[in-house]
């Protein structure tokens, strides 16, 4: 029989079908599975409209047949089958859909809205099977028909269309798969876990059984009489076997899903061996129609903090995965959740990879954000310990989100930030900092150091502590950057007990710091000539107690941000003006006073060299000279 021609633009639109539109050979297996399941959907609706179709839904099936012998693949449905007129219709004119044309017209039905869901609508996804077949044989009986039709093709060239014998309704779609060619490998397709793995990938919910006959292992019988001796013998057996799971558990009533079957599911997908700390089972109806189920970890991946790990939610579309890590529908601050989405309002490209455009997304991102956030909140509010658990693993995350985008999200985010209270003994939010302030405190304090027990012993903190305000300490390089971001907490400003004005003065405080700047402007000066270009400034402290000096920063650039860059960026950037500041009421200060007085200035340097060096000590800051700072406090000792 002559062969017909593709009404499309034939070879050229077909080579672009197979080799252009879709990203990985292996999702043609979704997509033949999308077209049985739609060609099921077609034979249900029927019976639905047909009194005459008596079809039970329980028994319409998809099934998978390999066969290394014939090297072929075939994808079988007991659906509603094809005419030869359909044949030659939808797998004669590319980009001609039936189940398009199906969903328009079921569109119409008012008895069948919200009953059948048909998954395609392009036409493009049978033409898939050539990028891994080179041979394609369709054997298809309609419904209600006695006769039945084969369709063959190689691919561009055309197609034929024969009667042919086939004892039940449906459609087998046969691939005689190609031969292995360089790096592909088309022989994984006859393996059966792999189509396993494939199946369970992409169509595992699938609302039929997709079936196939898999290899199994079991004990064999022992013979009757036996004795208990002896090693137990094993055989192999094959069984048809469902591969699907069919019912999404997100598809579930959120009162009928135990904790236990949610934690299964988040530890089989996501690849965790601990329970997830929280999970988010949502839906939504009205603009965009969808169901969400959003898990929080409770612990940080191996690669969070690294450019390899991918954010993203697993996106459905009717239940046929579409991507497997959506980036869009997470925002950066909350990319450590996992999870799936599913919708059928998603408008998809032509491959069903790509979302032509993302409106739905977006309104979907910003529903997911609030209730990721008032999860979140819940989870500090009713479960402290819990919370603890999670500010551990992803706290820096957070703020991170503070400060990325010029604080563009730190009013969603500053209700969700732990810091370690000095009055407290523990982590707060600063929601109940805010609440214990006296009206009398200035500012929101905030102190950055290495650690708890480093923070405590900073001399800047002393003065503040024993007017009985609060501090919050801050132990990560982020949180100076968290602090200026956050800029004020309620109307409070948020203050680092490092500047100069972080204790307001009165004017006879005032008038007093002035005459003693004055009176030690001789001894100031001398020292900014021994460390020359190391300070930009010397100045008395207005803040300092018992301590004899300590280090600051002039200008907008922080001590703290300068370590933060000296460790991204290799100390390249960003450098703080260093100011050293003396203590005016301290021992050391009056032995200064009195080398320099004397006319003594090599006593001078010297102590300037070793005030200096203790300021960057307590600063957490690297020595310039170890060697020589050692030499100079043992000469000290002479």
């Amino acid at each position: 029989m002559a062969k017909k021609q593709f009404k499309a633009e034939s070879k050229r639109l077909l080579d672009l079908m197979v080799n252009s539109i879709y990203t990985h050979k292996e999702i043609f297996l979704r997509e033949l599975i999308s077209n049985a399941s739609d060609a099921e959907d077609k034979l249900a609706y029927k019976s639905l409209t047909d009194s005459s179709v008596d079809v039970r839904r329980k028994d319409l099936k998809i099934t998978i047949v390999p066969d290394k012998q014939t090297r072929t693949l075939t994808v079988s449905d007991n659906g509603v089958g094809m005419t030869r007129e359909e044949l030659e219709s939808n797998l004669g004119t590319i980009a001609r859909s039936g189940s398009g044309q199906f969903k328009a017209a079921l569109a119409q039905d008012d008895k069948a809205a919200g009953k059948i869901d048909v998954i395609g609508q392009f036409g493009v996804g049978f033409y898939s099977a050539f990028m891994v077949a080179d041979h394609v044989t369709v054997l298809s009986r309609a419904w209600g028909s006695g006769e039945a039709f084969m369709w063959q093709s190689d691919g561009a060239d055309g197609y034929t269309v024969t009667p042919c014998e086939k004892e039940a309704p449906g459609t087998d779609v046969i691939m005689h798969l190609k031969p292995n060619a360089g790096e592909e490998n088309y022989d994984q397709y006859l393996e059966s876990y792999r189509l396993q793995e494939l199946i369970k990938k992409y169509s595992d919910y699938i609302r039929y059984p997709i079936v196939m006959e898999v290899e199994d292992y079991r004990q064999k019988p022992k013979p009757e009489g036996a004795g208990e001796d002896g090693k137990p013998e094993w055989e192999t057996v094959k069984e048809w076997k469902t591969i699907n799971s069919m019912v999404p558990l997100w598809q579930r009533q959120k009162s009928k899903v135990k904790s236990e079957e949610y934690n299964a599911f988040y530890k089989e997908k996501f690849g965790d061996w601990q329970d997830p700390l929280a999970v988010i089972h949502t839906s939504a109806e009205g603009a965009v129609t969808y169901k969400a189920m959003l898990y929080i970890p409770a612990q940080t991946p191996y690669d969070f903090y690294t450019r390899e790990f991918q954010k993203g939610l697993q996106l459905y579309s009717s239940g046929v995965l579409i991507m497997d890590k959506c980036a869009d529908l997470l925002p950066d601050h909350f990319r450590f959740v996992r999870g799936v989405v599913d919708s059928a309002d998603f408008s998809l490209n032509i491959s069903r990879e790509i979302l032509q455009h993302d409106r739905q997304l977006k309104v979907i991102a910003n529903a997911l954000e609030k209730k990721i956030k008032a999860e979140l909140l819940k989870m500090q509010k009713e479960d402290g310990e819990k919370y603890e658990k999670f500010w551990s693993a992803f706290g820096t995350q957070l703020k991170y989100g503070v400060v990325a985008g010029y604080g563009q999200h730190k009013q969603l985010l500053q209700d969700l930030l732990l810091f370690w209270s000095s009055k407290e003994g523990k982590n707060t939010t600063l929601a109940a900092y805010r609440d214990r302030m006296s009206e009398e405190q200035p500012y929101c304090y905030y102190a950055c150091g290495e650690s708890v027990d480093k923070i405590a012993k900073l001399p800047q903190v002393e003065r503040i502590l024993d007017k009985g305000y609060e501090i919050l300490y801050c132990t990560e390089d982020v949180d100076d950057f968290v602090m200026k971001a956050l800029g004020e907490l309620d109307g409070k400003q948020f203050k680092s007990v490092a500047e100069e004005d972080a204790l307001p003065q009165s004017e006879e405080e005032k008038k007093a710091a002035q005459e003693k700047a004055e009176a030690g402007k001789p001894v100031l000066e001398a020292v900014k000539q021994a460390l020359g270009d190391r300070v930009k400034q010397v100045r008395l402290s207005t803040i300092l107690k018992s301590a004899a000096c300590c280090l600051a920063a002039d200008g907008p650039v922080s001590l703290e941000m300068e370590k933060y860059m000296s460790k991204v960026e290799g100390g390249q950037h960003l450098k703080a003006d260093r100011v050293l500041e003396l203590n005016p009421d301290s021992a050391p200060y009056a032995a200064l006073v009195r080398a320099q007085q004397a006319g003594d200035e090599d006593t001078v340097a010297r102590y300037a060299q070793l005030l200096y060096g203790q300021a960057l000590l307590l600063a957490g800051l690297p020595l310039d000279d170890p060697a020589e700072y050692a030499r100079l406090v043992c000469s000290l000792m002479v």
